[in-house]
């Protein structure tokens, strides 16, 4: 039951760490590619692609990282 709680846990704030991240990342990417930001061009792309790809991917590792660590806690 620990695990599971544990993964919750790691889902919910490896999703905001990732989708932090990943705005950080867009805003960088926008800039250096020096995007278009006419009618909102670099924002779309970087809260529809950006904030999403870091989302799922900082949930994931979030999940799996804690559920993990509560694991291997309770083989000792």
């Amino acid at each position: 039951m620990k695990i599971f709680f544990l993964g919750l846990v790691g889902l919910f704030l490896g999703a905001i760490a990732g989708g932090v991240i990943g705005v950080g990342l867009g805003f960088l990417r926008t800039t250096v590619a020096h995007a278009s930001d006419f009618e909102g061009y670099s924002g779309m792309l970087v809260f529809t692609g950006f904030m999403s790809a870091g989302i799922v991917f900082g949930a994931v590792l979030g999940a799996a990282g804690l559920g993990y660590l509560a694991s291997r806690d309770e083989a000792s």
